[in-house]
């Protein structure tokens, strides 16, 4: 782990054991967050982004889900073996999350205030008075107004982009070394989900907070990454900088989800997919996960799976096609 380094995950495999099988949802996933830094996790639904991030926060159920290998370091702590103690320290104070949806996330029997607040209860031991101030400080910090009656309100009484702003002040509240952020702007339209973006990139800014921010919009990877991780079936296989994953993608799955991304000024017939599905991830071949959606699969592809290797500075493939000439022979 180098000195900046906040997050270090090392051969992350989180499985979940079904009646049907073992579901390999992580398999094998490394990847890191540098001190001050925004990285992207990208890829399609189903590609293991979010248990990725549960298993960071230790939230995995067990059963069904374990996490059965690799390592999980935030500031050289093993969040893996920490006790449940260790983790409800660290988790809203050190390691902050946003989840997907604000409306199922929040309990509708209580107050935005008491939401807010308690953490602040928790982690920072503050008074009644105190965390009512800090809370109104917060919610008028992501941009909603009538801070008093927002403080008042339920959940069912705001909109889905104020819930989503409720949700970053509860993340904010202990001021976080990292946040985790799952898909923030889904169920947001097109200018809500731009505000939001630009209210995370100010905080992250003004706080030098780190970022794990969990995406399949492309456009919002372009708008806020510093660094990209690709994932597909349960797998890392393309990660570097923002420049290097859009000007020179390498792996066919990081150029097929480029492609597929509509471009302003360029009308088109039909948008392109790539073709095929996922593969069942009960039943993975010893081959490239992508193998059967793949244009320029070749034998070596259907018979081993690929390692990551470097093609450039700090961005990897796990491709046959950059492979040595004679291992693939």
């Amino acid at each position: 782990m180098s000195d900046n380094t906040i997050l270090d995950v090392k051969k992350l495999s989180t499985h979940f054991f079904t009646e049907n099988g073992v579901v390999k949802a992580v398999n094998d996933v490394s990847f890191s967050v540098s001190e001050g830094q925004t990285v992207c996790i990208v890829g399609e639904s189903g590609c293991g982004k979010s248990v990725t991030a549960m298993s960071i926060m230790g939230l995995i159920e067990d059963p069904p889900g374990k996490i059965v290998d690799g390592e999980i370091l935030f500031q050289d702590k093993d969040l893996i073996h920490a006790s449940k103690k260790d983790l409800r320290r660290l988790r809203g104070n050190d390691i902050s999350m946003i989840f997907q949806e604000p409306m199922s996330s929040l309990n509708p029997v209580l107050t935005i205030g008491e939401q807010i607040t308690e953490p602040l209860f928790e982690h920072r031991l503050l008074t009644k008075k105190q965390a009512k101030q800090e809370a109104i400080k917060l919610i008028e910090l992501v941009g909603i107004g009538r801070s008093n009656e927002i403080f008042h309100s339920y959940p069912h009484q705001l909109s889905g982009g104020m819930l989503q702003r409720i949700m970053i002040a509860i993340a904010l509240s202990c001021d976080p070394l990292l946040l985790i952020a799952d898909e923030p702007t889904t169920a947001l339209d097109v200018t809500i989900q731009a505000q939001i973006l630009e209210l995370l990139k100010e905080i992250k800014e003004e706080r030098n907070m780190s970022m794990l921010l969990i995406t399949h919009d492309l456009g919002v990877v372009a708008e806020v990454a510093d660094y990209v991780v690709v994932m597909y079936a349960g797998k890392v296989i393309e990660q570097g900088s923002v420049l290097d994953i859009f000007k020179d993608p390498k792996h066919p799955y990081t150029q097929g989800l480029l492609q597929s991304k509509p471009v302003l000024n360029q009308r088109k017939k039909r948008l392109y997919s790539i073709p095929g599905q996922v593969p069942n991830l009960i039943d993975l071949k010893p081959s490239c996960y992508f193998y059967d959606r793949c244009e320029h699969r070749m034998s070596i592809c259907g018979g081993s799976i690929p390692e990551k290797m470097e093609v450039d500075d700090n961005h990897q493939v796990a491709c046959w096609l950059y492979e040595k000439e004679e291992v693939r022979t």
